[in-house]
């Protein structure tokens, strides 16, 4: 169970340290959202691969004509609805499994105050926030990495105690900025890319259908020709 003093670990780490591929993707993820440290992207991997593991539970549950199961799957889809990262409805389990973590990243409310328009790049927006110039309805949230829920998104502001609410403060983008930093964080979302995955025949099997048909040419034995009487 653990002590109730500390907080369990939301995340897990990669099964292996080393990898280079790996290791690029996660610090291009790194740059682009501003994160402090490795550990806030591990965080959101695994909160996505939750939700995969519970899609395909259900799924397999649905399928047996489970009731329970149903009812999940319809806890679990308005969850997702409520964080933003499915539309409100018509959304399947099959899009619960399509998710990936930038869906996840593009809901933190980091994220959402820089594609705002509020700060200039996602790393001065996380300064905002920690300081506590950042609002949701006039309550100061001082979380970066908190899952901003629909509905919220419009009601995002500057605190009203915050000196950086006065329109004039030098740190605050100026009108004329706003175009800019909105195209800037717009080039930040996932792209959707519709590729087509061609099935490729595996080398061992055209090695071992070559040999079989080279074993069968060798036993063939050719017909004697008929002698004239």
């Amino acid at each position: 169970m653990g002590d109730p003093k500390f907080s369990r670990r939301k995340y897990e780490k990669p099964s292996h340290p080393w990898e280079g591929e790996r290791i690029k993707a996660e610090n291009e993820l790194l740059m682009k959202y501003g994160l402090k440290n490795k550990r806030e992207l591990w965080r959101a991997q695994s909160f996505i691969r939750t939700l995969r593991a519970q899609s395909r539970d259900l799924q397999a549950r649905v399928r047996t004509g489970d009731k329970q199961a149903e009812v999940e799957t319809k806890e679990l889809l308005q969850r997702c609805a409520k964080l933003a990262l499915l539309p409100p409805e018509g959304a399947t389990l099959n899009d619960v499994l399509s998710l990936n973590t930038e869906a996840v990243l593009q809901r933190r409310f980091q994220t959402v105050i820089y594609r705002k328009g509020l700060a200039f790049t996602p790393n001065q927006a996380r300064q905002f926030i920690v300081h506590g110039h950042a609002a949701i309805s006039g309550r100061k949230v001082t979380i970066p990495g908190y899952m901003v829920k629909r509905g919220e998104e419009e009601q995002i502001d500057y605190h009203t105690k915050s000196p950086i609410s006065n329109d004039m403060h030098p740190v605050r983008p100026k009108p004329e900025d706003l175009q800019k930093i909105k195209e800037a964080a717009e080039a930040t979302k996932p792209e959707e890319k519709n590729e087509i995955k061609v099935a490729k025949p595996k080398l061992a099997k055209i090695i071992k259908t070559e040999l079989k048909e080279e074993k069968e040419a060798e036993t063939e034995v050719p017909e004697a020709p008929e002698q004239e009487g």
